[in-house]
């Protein structure tokens, strides 16, 4: 990738093959392109941010979301959150109303999600980047190949990890994971439009807590 991102030394060896693959290039000079002429977000250091708060020795869980939040100051490179004191987009509201229904934590403050990925949480978008006010504007160009290949190491070479599918978009993503291996929790997606259709009462939160535990892992502090 031509702009300047950080990526941890674990993911880096798993997907250099990938990155050396043609259509990873081809999408480096349209994401370098568009960097340069286009306001897009999340801010170029930050679009592998998901890889280098969760490295891969330590995974226990994958939320996949779609794009990255296409406002002003709101993408931060994690899926579903936002920066220290940007206004909670009503997704991510929603995703802590299910929390506190589920486990009675308080909803919290801020939408910063980095402490669920430093505890093993990959908050991975389908597309890393997007432009202002243009949601899906950076979809079919490659990401979803590159995502989708993220998607099959962690299937392939993990055990025991918790993937959370919200809505079709996701469940669609998440067909190639080996469910003999690992445990998939579908439900609605937490948006307003869909979060009354079946997130809601998920209890996705604790399920994911009770099956690391019972694997003997380290339960996430939501």
């Amino acid at each position: 990738m031509s702009v300047d991102v950080k990526i941890a030394s674990s993911w880096k060896s798993k997907l250099e093959s990938e990155f050396q693959k043609p259509y990873f290039d081809k999408l480096s000079q349209f994401v370098k392109e568009e960097y340069q002429t286009q306001v897009i977000y999340p801010p170029g250091k930050e679009i592998f941010r998901a890889f280098d708060c969760a490295h891969f020795d330590h995974l226990k869980v994958v939320i996949i979301g779609q794009d990255p939040y296409h406002g002003p100051g709101q993408a931060n490179g994690l899926c579903f959150s936002v920066r220290e004191g940007v206004t909670m987009p009503p997704s991510l509201k929603n995703i802590f109303k299910e929390i506190y229904s589920d486990l009675g934590k308080p909803i919290p403050k801020s939408g910063e999600l980095e402490r669920w990925a430093n505890q093993g949480v990959l908050l991975l978008n389908a597309t890393l980047t997007v432009r202002a006010s243009a949601p899906g504007s950076h979809q079919k160009k490659g990401w979803e190949t590159f995502t989708d290949a993220v998607i099959k190491e962690i299937s392939d070479q993990k055990n025991n990890m918790v993937f959370l599918l919200w809505g079709a978009y996701a469940q669609k993503k998440g067909e190639i994971i080996d469910r003999n291996k690992h445990l998939v929790l579908m439900s609605a997606h937490p948006s307003p439009f869909s979060a009354d259709r079946g997130f809601f009462g998920c209890k996705h939160f604790s399920k994911t807590n009770e099956y690391l535990k019972s694997k003997g892992l380290k339960e996430i502090d939501w």
